[in-house]
């Protein structure tokens, strides 16, 4: 073992001298101009993150949650209502489809004054919160998704930050429910960690979250009665759009003059799927809805009324396939040399850069240090053909995961649970 890494030492150390010696140094430029910007902007976020502290005080509002709910499973939504109600808000808004009939038995059984259930004939996501926040009598409205779980304390905490009068919306932590009973929902954890860990602590510390999951998110009644119509009727070159609420809401609430903030004591456990297919519809579905909402503030001037955190990051999200397209494919068709050594530093090079920026998760989950090469395919993946398809298609519309036909989203049914089928 010994003998292996000194000779992998020695043939480095002859590159590198080799390098500098007839000037090809130069030819590796470019690659460290863009590392180095890319990294960077990672460490600014990062820091910006570290800095950020949850907001702490007395504040409380009245408050109503409201929750659009098609086709879900009807264990999973009872469960949620029960870590709902358990939080004493003053009303439980539950805007059901016509069509979910077991949903309206298994809400018929809950016998609590608070509960309201309002059944709808659905025409999309939008039109069914547009109802709810029509209905909501509450100064504050807090938005979950039918699948999403409340820990103890989360409604007390995503009030505090209303009491700045400037802040609209106020996102919160989140996880995956039963993350270890499957492989893709560890990634998405994974996932899910750096983006609320490392970006999203960033944009809230100046009042710029550039979306405010839909999970589970708060906002200030006064500023999304206003903008309601605009939520249910968005048309992206000339096509209605269904999915996309959250960073449509979002925006909207920027570009009305608020901040948009995240309260990390404030955490949501949501479901999400367990196998390949529906992670990646998932993905694809999410990237078309990035695309759409972040073009529209880029086109409407939104963005540039934003904070630095909030335009770098958003810029850097529309631009990742060409970053990391034009990064890859000089690393690997440029300066890769076909041999051992030359194949083995791009992979350690990869795995290396992705190790470190998952540090947030990997402290918490060390033992998943086995699923970094897996992982790193998967962020190539989603950053690459996925981006790219997205892009392309970024006007067919669709939930793609959620059917009219099955209850509950594909591959996060009460089945795919412990405990819960």
């Amino acid at each position: 073992m010994g003998s292996d890494s000194a000779n992998w030492l020695d043939t480095a150390y002859e590159w590198l001298v080799r390098s500098s010696a007839n000037g090809s140094w130069r030819d590796i430029v470019p690659l460290g101009l863009a590392g180095l910007l890319v990294w960077g902007l990672w460490v600014y976020r990062v820091v910006l993150s570290r800095l950020a502290k949850p907001v702490v005080n007395g504040y409380r509002a009245s408050v109503s949650v409201v929750v659009p709910s098609f086709r879900e499973d009807a264990e999973i939504l009872v469960r949620c209502l029960g870590s709902w109600l358990a939080q004493n808000p003053g009303e439980v808004i539950i805007v059901v489809d016509v069509a979910d009939t077991e949903c309206h038995a298994k809400l018929r059984e809950v016998n609590d004054p608070r509960l309201r259930v309002l059944v709808y004939e659905h025409s999309g996501k939008r039109s069914a919160l547009g109802v709810g926040i029509r209905a909501a009598r509450g100064d504050i409205v807090v938005f979950a998704d039918s699948d999403t779980w409340w820990e103890p304390g989360l409604l007390d905490a995503v009030q505090m930050p209303f009491e700045d009068p400037q802040v609209g919306g106020v996102g919160t932590q989140q996880n995956v429910f039963q993350r270890t009973t499957s492989v893709w929902r560890r990634i998405a954890d994974w996932l899910v960690n750096l983006r609320y860990y490392d970006y999203v602590p960033a944009m809230g510390s100046r009042g710029g979250v550039a979306c405010l999951s839909g999970r589970t998110a708060a906002y200030r009644r006064s500023a999304i009665l206003p903008v309601v119509h605009h939520l249910e009727n968005e048309f992206f070159l000339g096509r209605r759009c269904i999915a996309g609420d959250d960073g449509r809401l979002t925006w909207l609430v920027l570009a009305s003059g608020y901040k948009t903030v995240h309260q990390s004591s404030a955490r949501a456990i949501s479901m999400f799927p367990s196998s390949f297919r529906a992670f990646f519809k998932q993905r694809i579905r999410w990237s078309r809805n990035s695309y759409r909402c972040y073009l529209t503030a880029l086109w409407k001037g939104w963005l540039w009324k934003t904070p630095l955190v909030t335009k770098v990051t958003v810029l850097q999200i529309l631009l990742t396939p060409v970053t990391m397209g034009v990064t890859l494919g000089y690393l690997f068709f440029s300066r890769l040399e076909l041999t051992p050594w030359g194949i083995g530093t791009c992979v350690g090079w990869l795995l290396i850069g992705r190790g470190i920026r998952g540090w947030s998760h990997l402290r918490r989950h060390p033992q998943e240090i086995l699923l970094l090469p897996l992982t790193t395919l998967v962020i190539i993946g989603i950053a690459l053909p996925i981006k790219l398809y997205a892009f392309i298609t970024m006007n067919k519309q669709g939930w793609l995961t959620r059917k009219a036909d099955q209850a509950g989203s594909e591959g996060q049914t009460a089945a795919t649970l412990q405990g819960l089928a």
